[in-house]
């Protein structure tokens, strides 16, 4: 054999998942590995007619302090960072009587777990592992001679290995295993100090290091010459890392980011106040309304943009039922995100083998707080979430006329909407649904003048007399910095308008509004989105 094999006599484990545990305790027994464990994982091996000694009949210490102290000790330690090849490591462990460990088996205390089910500060504690770090960042660096798993899923390559091999791990094997196991370490002690950090309310910690576990590996990313992958982070938040796919085939990257904007803009409507839908194409919404019900929310949403929608994201806040599942089938459509689905719209989506249906069980909260994280060259922009939401904000009426109570509404609708537009950012609105979206321009009068001509379009294809933005209202992500904007929304038919204000020339911008007869609301909250 090549690859410096490695025989297996003695493994070690202990481990808080013990799925498939048993069945990897039976296959190294039979292979003439003896068992070493502790506490609850020892009692499951034992219980199972399994011979196993527990570790403190290897350290010779009972376990103490609750648990907190039972794998720190020189035999423990000593069996996996001995270099097998070394005399006077092999000296030493035979004067002070440390027998090696070929085989680490851990996997940690559910810290994260116990996070996301929002466990009480001290509970969070105790579930903090002390001893398995150690003994994984040990066995790892010794991976020389030791292998080290730390994830059920792993379990089986070993076997093949032990099957293949005589009992004996690869070099190669060790490697990963190593590589694997520094990796989780990392992404627990990320999950920890992160946790810490809202704890305390510290913005800005010294050290920011995010973690996360593969969900899958992708095809490849934005363009076919990029790699990807997806992975989860312990921010347990509904949405396209939480959802079931009972239909279509796998989820490209773009799918993933098209997905996920979808759905963190359908959060803004809260399904027990109003039906929605949002069809996004390109990370943008192309077309967002309230309705009844959720097939009329997508026929005003597709009738804002139809020519966008085709090969779209389609995001809804209540339950998919058969009637909407049918109208959306009859366009090209990549995904259709939901909380959930009738059996009878899940079969129809099932006819059209290239659609997605991902079902995220809820939709996230729009108000709780998190991060979001982008990489620049060398480092991490990591900001919190914008979570601000227009029905908590101080809404300032500063022009001569009063908006209606039809056009506030409409305002704080496509208020809702530019929080989830790239800015530069305009969203016509009339009778709650987008009818004009200028999106990611330099300019703010080119958004303007871009949603507008794009109404003019959707009102081409309906055969409509005039553009919808003739009555709508308008919103823009931020303020205008000159009255241009404003007129190019008031010349495309608005009649309201809602933005953060804060510019210098607000007066000029409120002077234009009122010579044009408008109304004019500000937020004092701006929607950036780059």
């Amino acid at each position: 054999m090549t690859d410096h094999p490695r025989k297996i006599t003695r493994a070690l484990l202990s481990v808080s998942d013990k799925s498939g545990l048993i069945e990897f305790a039976r296959a190294l027994a039979a292979h003439g590995v003896d068992l070493v464990s502790t506490g609850g994982t020892a009692k499951a091996i034992a219980a199972a007619g399994l011979k196993v000694s527990d570790v403190s009949n290897l350290t010779g210490f009972p376990e103490m302090m609750d648990g907190r102290v039972k794998t720190l000790h020189p035999k423990v330690h000593g069996g996996l960072l001995a270099i097998r090849d070394n005399a006077e490591h092999a000296k030493a462990m035979k004067d002070h009587g440390i027998a090696p460990i070929d085989l680490l088996v851990v996997n940690l205390y559910p810290f994260e777990a116990t996070v996301a089910k929002g466990a009480a500060y001290d509970d969070c504690i105790e579930n903090i592992d002390i001893g398995g770090p150690a003994m994984i960042r040990a066995a790892a660096k010794n991976h020389d001679d030791v292998a080290v798993v730390v994830e059920p899923a792993d379990y089986q390559s070993v076997l093949d290995e032990l099957a293949t091999n005589n009992g004996a791990t690869t070099l190669t094997l060790r490697k990963r295993l190593a590589a694997k196991a520094y990796a989780r370490t990392a992404a627990y002690d990320a999950a920890i100090s992160n946790w810490f950090a809202d704890q305390l309310k510290i913005g800005t910690p010294d050290f920011r290091t995010i973690g996360g576990h593969l969900i899958q590996s992708l095809r490849y990313g934005e363009n076919p010459h990029q790699a990807a992958a997806f992975y989860r982070t312990p921010d347990a938040r509904p949405g396209v890392t939480t959802a079931r796919q009972p239909q279509g085939k796998e989820l490209s990257y773009n799918n993933i980011n098209d997905t996920d904007a979808a759905y963190e803009c359908i959060a803004e409507f809260d399904a027990k106040r109003t039906a929605a839908c949002v069809i996004v194409k390109h990370a943008n919404p192309c077309g967002v309304a309230e309705g009844d019900d959720l097939l009329d929310a997508y026929r005003k949403a597709l009738a804002c943009d139809s020519t966008s929608a085709f090969g779209g994201i389609v995001a809804l806040n209540r339950t998919l039922d058969a009637e909407t599942a049918r109208a959306i089938t009859e366009i090209f459509t990549e995904v259709i995100v939901a909380p959930d689905a009738t059996e009878e719209a899940i079969a129809i989506v099932a006819a059209k083998k290239t659609l997605r249906l991902l079902l995220a069980g809820s939709l996230p909260d729009p108000r709780a707080p998190g991060l979001t994280c982008k990489t620049v060259a060398g480092g991490l922009l990591v900001q919190s979430r914008d979570n601000a939401v227009v029905d908590d904000m101080t809404l300032k009426v500063v022009t001569k006329r009063q908006p209606t109570d039809a056009e506030l509404r409409d305002l704080k609708f496509a208020f809702r909407v530019a929080k989830h537009v790239k800015s530069n950012t305009i969203i016509y609105a009339k009778d709650l649904a987008t009818v004009g979206i200028g999106a990611g321009q330099m300019s703010r009068v080119d958004s303007a003048r871009i949603a507008a001509r794009k109404a003019q379009d959707a009102a081409d294809t309906l055969k409509l007399a005039e553009p919808m933005t003739r009555g709508s209202v308008v919103a823009s992500d931020a303020f205008f910095p000159f009255a241009d904007g404003m007129l190019a929304c008031i010349e495309a038919g608005a009649t309201a308008v809602i933005q953060p204000g804060g510019s210098v020339r607000d007066d000029e911008v409120i002077k234009a509004a009122d010579d044009a007869g408008i109304a004019m609301v500000l937020t004092g909250v701006r929607h950036f989105r780059h």
